[in-house]
C-alpha cells in the first residue's frame, strides 16, 4: 500500500472496544499506524452488544481518534465479532441421485446452498464449514467427477443468536460507519496465532478472555467445534471481591498475587497478602479462591472437546488472550485436563512493526486485533483529513473489491452482511416457490392422464361391464 492507503480494523471486546489501523507492506509484514481503545464495560457484555446507543458513542470515539492520527477520513472498516451464545451444531445434507450420476460442482454448490439457508429458531449462521462428504458408503473430500447414487454433506454451522446480530448492525449504522467486511474473530485468531501443522495434526485453542472463554477445536485444518464459555478472568476477579474490596483493587490483587496452580507444598499458611492498608487475607484462602474458578474454567473447557477427537489432537492446547498470562497457566492445564502438550501462543505469526507498547509486549491480548488487521485486503482511507479556508475536506474513494457470498469449500471466518442473507433467503424462498410449482405441475399432468385413460373407450366399456357382473352377481346372492 501507498502511505495513504491503510487498512482498519475493530474489535468489539467486552472490557475495551480496539480500533487499530495498519499498513500493509509488499514484504508481507504489517506497520500499525495507529491504536486506540475505549472502555466498553458499559454497552458491551460477553462479547455482545446490549446498549445501542453507548456502543454507537464508542465506535463513533474510535473513529474520531483514528482519523485525527492518520489525517486521513476511513471509508470503511473490518469487524471481528465473538463473545456469548456462539456455538456449533453439525448438520447433514443428503441428495438422492439417478443411478450412476456424476457428482458435479452445482451438486456441490447446491448441497452448501442448502445448508447456508437452515433455519435454526433465534439463530443466525455465522459461519458454515463443509466437514466432509460421503459417497454412497464412501467419505471423500473432493467428490466430484464420481459416480454415485447418493451424495451426502456433512456441514459444521457457526451459529448467533438474531438479537446480537441484529445489535451489532444497528450500532455502526447508528454510528454511520461502513463495514467493508465482517469476521468471525475466533477463526481469524486461530489463523494467526496456529502453525499449519497444529491445525493439521488437531489442537484446542483456548482463548481465555476477560468475561468469556472461547474454544475451538481443530482436526485435519478445519474447524470441527466451536463454544463461548461464559466465565472468564473478571470472574475470577469478582470472587477475589466478595472479600469486601473495589473490583479494581480486586484486579490488581489478581494481577499481582494469583497464580493458576499452586502445589500444596509451596502455600505458606502464615504468608498473608494486603487488602487494604488495615485487611489481610492469608495465602492459603487467597489461593483457594483463584484456583477453584480457574479450575472451573479449565473443566469446562475439557467438556468441549468432541468425544471423537479427544485422543488425536497431536497438537495438544494452545492458550491466548489476556488470561494466558496468570503464572502457572500452562500447568494448570496440564493437571486439569492430563494434557502435557499445552503452550501460550504470545503472539500472531505475522510480522508486524509497531510503536505501540501493548503490541510489543507480545503478551497475548493484542492478538486478535492484530489478526483481524493481517485478514483485511482493502483500502480503508477515505479523504485527507484537512482543514481549509472554507473548512472542506478532501473525499478519497475506497478501493473495494467485489466479494461472494459463497462459502469457500473449507468454511470462511467471513460473515455475511445482512444484504447478502437477504439475498441468500430470497433465493431461497424462490427455490421453495419453484420445487412447489413444480411440483403442482407434476400433479395436475398426473390427473389429466388419469382422466385421460379412465375417458378411453375401452376403459368405459371395462367400467360398464364390471358395473354389470357386480349387479348380477347381487342378483344371485338374492
Amino acid at each position: 500500500m501507498a502511505t495513504n492507503e491503510f487498512t482498519v480494523a475493530i474489535e468489539l471486546g467486552s472490557s475495551k472496544i480496539t480500533g487499530i489501523a495498519g499498513k500493509k507492506n509488499l514484504d508481507g509484514s504489517i506497520t500499525v499506524l495507529a491504536v486506540v481503545k475505549e472502555d466498553s464495560s458499559q454497552c458491551i457484555r460477553k462479547g455482545v452488544v446490549y446498549n445501542i446507543d453507548k456502543t454507537a458513542q464508542c465506535l463513533t470515539n474510535i473513529i474520531t481518534k483514528l482519523k485525527t492520527q492518520l489525517k486521513h477520513e476511513i471509508s470503511q472498516v473490518y469487524v471481528g465479532v465473538g463473545g456469548q451464545s456462539i456455538r456449533s451444531v453439525r448438520n447433514v445434507i443428503v441428495k438422492e441421485l439417478p443411478q450412476d450420476t456424476i457428482i458435479t460442482e452445482e451438486m456441490i454448490d447446491e448441497l452448501q446452498d442448502t445448508n447456508r439457508t437452515m433455519n435454526y429458531t433465534d439463530q443466525e449462521i455465522l459461519s458454515a464449514t463443509t466437514q466432509e462428504f460421503k459417497v454412497d458408503n464412501q467419505l471423500s473430500r473432493d467428490p466430484v467427477g464420481i459416480k454415485a447414487n447418493r451424495l451426502e454433506g456433512n456441514f459444521l454451522n457457526v451459529l448467533w443468536r438474531k438479537s446480537f446480530y441484529n445489535n451489532l448492525y444497528s450500532c455502526f449504522n447508528k454510528a454511520n460507519i461502513s463495514i467493508a467486511e465482517t469476521y468471525l474473530a475466533p477463526l481469524t485468531l486461530a489463523n494467526s496465532v496456529l502453525s499449519e501443522a497444529e491445525q493439521r495434526g488437531g489442537c484446542v485453542l483456548v482463548d481465555l478472555g476477560a468475561d468469556t472463554t472461547t474454544v475451538s477445536v481443530y482436526y485435519k485444518n478445519l474447524l470441527r467445534h466451536i463454544a463461548v464459555i461464559p466465565l472468564g478472568g473478571n470472574n475470577i476477579t469478582k470472587d477475589i471481591a466478595s472479600l469486601q474490596m473495589e473490583e479494581k483493587d480486586a484486579e490488581a490483587m489478581k494481577l499481582k498475587y494469583a497464580s493458576a496452580y499452586t502445589e500444596i507444598s509451596e502455600i505458606d499458611s502464615n504468608k498473608k497478602y494486603p487488602i487494604d492498608s488495615d485487611r489481610y487475607i492469608g495465602a492459603e484462602k487467597f489461593v483457594q479462591i483463584v484456583e477453584a474458578r480457574l479450575q472451573e474454567i479449565i473443566e469446562n473447557v475439557g467438556n468441549q472437546v468432541p468425544t471423537e477427537y479427544a485422543d488425536k489432537l497431536l497438537g495438544g492446547i494452545v492458550l491466548t488472550g489476556g488470561g494466558s498470562n496468570m503464572k502457572n497457566i500452562e500447568k494448570a492445564f496440564r493437571v486439569y485436563l492430563h494434557v502435557e502438550k499445552v503452550h501460550c501462543a504470545k503472539f500472531v505469526t505475522q510480522t508486524i512493526t509497531s510503536s505501540n507498547a501493548d503490541i510489543n509486549a507480545h503478551d497475548g491480548r493484542m492478538n486478535t486485533i492484530l489478526s483481524l488487521l493481517a485478514k483485511g485486503n482493502m483500502d480503508c482511507a477515505g479523504g485527507e483529513v484537512r482543514s481549509d479556508l472554507f473548512g472542506g475536506t478532501n473525499e478519497a474513494a475506497a478501493t473495494n473489491s467485489a466479494t461472494s457470498n459463497k462459502e469457500p469449500r473449507g468454511g470462511s471466518e467471513r460473515i455475511l452482511t445482512p444484504a447478502e442473507k437477504e439475498k441468500l433467503d430470497a433465493e431461497r424462498r424462490k427455490k421453495e416457490e419453484e420445487e412447489e410449482r413444480l411440483k403442482q405441475e407434476a400433479l395436475r399432468q398426473q390427473k389429466e392422464e388419469e382422466e385421460k385413460r379412465q375417458n378411453k373407450p375401452i376403459n368405459k366399456i371395462g367400467r360398464k361391464l364390471k358395473t354389470f357382473f357386480k349387479g348380477v352377481m347381487s342378483a344371485e346372492e338374492e
